[in-house]
């Protein structure tokens, strides 16, 4: 199963994620299919971007996002 999920890469106490298309067998940092975005929560400015059009793509072939993606895309799409 394809999933899109957070995949860290920054320093100890200062997270940042990348929003990647991942098979749901790899790491959580491991090897992934595609990124489609970022997160950073601790920048207050612009700290969730994403390629809606890759989202959309990646679900009509079936990948589902974690409950922590999925929250992330409902609060983005309030703001557009």
């Amino acid at each position: 199963m394809v999933k899109i999920r957070l995949k860290r890469i920054g320093a100890k106490k200062k997270p940042f994620y990348r929003v990647v298309v991942a098979d749901s067998r790899s790491p959580r940092d491991g090897k992934f299919i595609e990124e489609i975005g970022t997160y950073a929560p601790m920048n207050e400015e612009n700290k969730f971007s994403i390629d809606q059009e890759k989202v959309k793509d990646w679900m009509a072939k079936g990948a589902q996002p974690t409950d922590t993606v999925k929250r992330l895309l409902k609060n983005y799409s309030q703001l557009s």
